[in-house]
């Protein structure tokens, strides 16, 4: 995580599944994995398929307090 420096990359509300998985410490292997299985959420943008960071958020949140 040494290249995270600025808050605006801390808090970017999309990030590509190398990225998230790199953020994480998980292979990329699983995280798309985990993608297929509906477990993460993903926004298409044009030809990318990026991790919708904010609704994961939510999303725990939402559990952590349910």
């Amino acid at each position: 995580m040494s290249n995270l420096t600025t808050p605006a990359q801390l808090a970017a509300p999309l990030v590509t599944r190398e990225r998230f998985a790199e953020m994480v410490g998980l292979p990329v292997g699983v995280v798309v994995g985990q993608i297929i299985k509906g477990y993460l959420p993903t926004v298409t943008i044009g030809k990318y398929s990026l991790i919708n960071l904010e609704l994961l958020r939510a999303r725990c949140l939402a559990k952590e307090f349910a």
